[in-house]
């Protein structure tokens, strides 16, 4: 594939050309510039960015897939995601000297400095604000879902769009948070949080046991509403695996020296993230549709209902891994902004240098 660095390269040459404004203006954006973090750091980043709502919704993707191309489908998932991941931690420095530390610097390398922007920013921008508009909308859910639990008809009913916003309101003290070893406490308790209620999920379904007249044929009866479905189950599949956007960024918080390039302790993490998302993705998966058939909601926590108390603490799990998820997210939005404004800034400055060169 040609991702593979050198063994060995010589340490990138110091510019001298960068002024204290611009190197200023570096150290601004959300990435760590002390790259002191450790290889668990990309454990549990991974698992933050990996482990999301998504797996929630995975025995209802099962439903619209059945059984035999379900599995297929999952397990294929797994092992390209995780090959990808592999090639993307292998790209980060496979230029000698030089770190690519968001996508659109790799972009412009393979693009070209201009396109290479239009090609990978909008692209990264739709999925990231597309993955956090999510985030907020299932935070909100869960909060209502452990409201209506605890107090089980004995409260007055409150609207989703209250606790959308109650749940938004969290992250305007979160979203002053600079770059990811800011959040690596909020991004444990994430990843602790997604292991904890993906366990209870697969746990309360394997404790109630299969349905009574439980039926495993796919969920439409017509071809095209059975191929529709079909299309929705792998986009629901594809969602859950959607934990690449933010790699480069988490390596990029790692320190790399010729000897101990950072991709060494990089890839140490997200082996150890990818056993954790097959040990929280398969049995969520398969327990839940076994036990549940095409029957099973769209997130098996709302199928479950009792015991009461757990499917509760499940709900908030969900809320406070969501919470690290999509300050993991917004991290690597803030990044593009903040790139943007970079760039206009050096264009508007280098423009104000050359007319006052004129005069």
């Amino acid at each position: 594939m040609g991702t593979q660095a050198p063994a060995s390269y010589p340490p990138p040459a110091k510019d001298d050309t960068k002024t204290a404004e611009e190197k200023k203006l570096e150290e601004w954006l959300p990435i760590n510039g002390s790259r002191n973090a450790k290889w668990w750091y990309s454990a549990f980043h991974n698992v933050t960015a990996m482990v999301g709502a998504g797996v929630l919704g995975l025995p209802y993707a099962m439903s619209e897939l059945g059984w035999g191309p379900g599995i297929v489908v999952m397990i294929l998932s797994w092992i390209i995601t995780l090959y990808t991941l592999w090639q993307m931690v292998e790209m980060h420095e496979m230029v000698p000297g030089k770190r690519f530390d968001r996508y659109h610097e790799l972009g412009q390398h393979v693009f070209g400095e201009k396109l290479g922007l239009w090609i990978v920013v909008p692209q990264q921008l739709v999925v990231e604000v597309s993955l956090n508009i999510i985030y907020m909308v299932t935070g909100g859910q869960s909060l209502k879902k452990f409201h209506d639990v605890i107090c089980d008809g004995g409260c007055k009913d409150i609207k989703l769009s209250y606790f959308i916003m109650i749940f938004a309101s969290v992250h305007f003290v979160l979203s002053q948070l600079p770059n990811f070893n800011s959040i690596s406490g909020v991004s444990l308790a994430a990843a602790v949080m997604s292991i904890s209620y993906s366990t209870i999920a697969w746990g309360a379904s394997l404790h109630k046991g299969r349905e009574a007249n439980v039926d495993y044929d796919l969920r439409a009866s017509t071809t095209p509403g059975r191929v529709f479905g079909v299309l929705g189950g792998l986009g629901d599949v594809a969602f859950a695996y959607s934990g690449h956007n933010v790699v480069l960024e988490i390596q990029a918080t790692m320190p790399s020296t010729p000897e101990k390039p950072s991709k060494h302790a990089m890839w140490k993490g997200a082996l150890v993230a990818y056993i954790i998302v097959a040990l929280c993705y398969f049995p969520v998966t398969f327990v839940g549709y076994w036990a549940f058939g095409n029957s099973v909601d769209d997130n098996i926590l709302i199928t479950l209902s009792k015991p009461k108390w757990l499917i509760a603490a499940a709900n908030m799990m969900v809320v406070v891994h969501v919470i690290g998820s999509y300050q993991v997210v917004y991290i690597e939005i803030h990044g593009c902004f903040q790139f943007s404004c970079h760039a206009r800034y050096m264009k508007l400055s280098n423009c104000i240098c050359r007319i006052s060169s004129l005069n």
